[in-house]
């Protein structure tokens, strides 16, 4: 965490076991996301009236990157049910982040140039060179643009590769004048 974590216990006595209870529950959430920016977790006991009991608020303020997360989670007798409800919708809120942080920062695959070295149009399928050397394999239904019959050995492409069971693979072929960008 960027900056410490901060606790705030008020209208109750502070006690070293409910900022433990607490700095482990901080532990846990920075096991589901470990770029946690800043936590405040404040615990209290509004004044309410003697006939509704003693009742705790936990709220939780959490800084991720671009953005905060926050829980409130209020009226509950017991200070560990009511930190354990919150902690969890936190856990809750927590992953959904990371999940739309992962959509917005997916990988883009890497084109490759080659050359056509070899093509058998009866079998449907063939295999490129690449400016590695590497030889791939690839299958008519992966060509793109022009129709595999098209194709000509010595014919350059470009394609994307991805590992078979066999060794690398061509996919996404497409044949013309390719320049890898700079």
């Amino acid at each position: 965490m960027q900056s410490p974590l901060q606790i705030t216990i008020r209208d109750i006595s502070a006690s070293d076991a409910l900022e433990a209870h607490i700095r482990d529950k901080v532990e846990k959430l920075e096991s589901y996301f470990d770029r946690l920016v800043s936590c405040h977790v404040v615990v209290e006991m509004p004044h309410k009236h003697h006939q509704q009991g003693k009742e705790f608020n936990v709220r939780i303020n959490i800084g991720v990157p671009g953005s905060d997360i926050v829980v409130n989670r209020d009226h509950h007798e017991d200070p560990y049910v009511a930190l354990r409800d919150a902690f969890d919708a936190a856990k809750r809120q927590l992953e959904d982040y990371a999940r739309r942080m992962q959509l917005k920062t997916k990988t883009h695959v890497i084109d490759h140039i080659g050359q056509v070295t070899r093509i058998f149009y009866e079998e449907g399928y063939g295999f490129i060179t690449g400016q590695d050397s590497v030889e791939r394999y690839f299958h008519r239904d992966n060509v793109i643009d022009p129709s595999f019959d098209r194709l000509q050995e010595g014919d350059e492409v470009k394609f994307i590769e991805e590992m078979g069971a066999e060794g690398p693979q061509a996919k996404r072929v497409s044949a013309g004048k390719h320049h890898l960008p700079e």
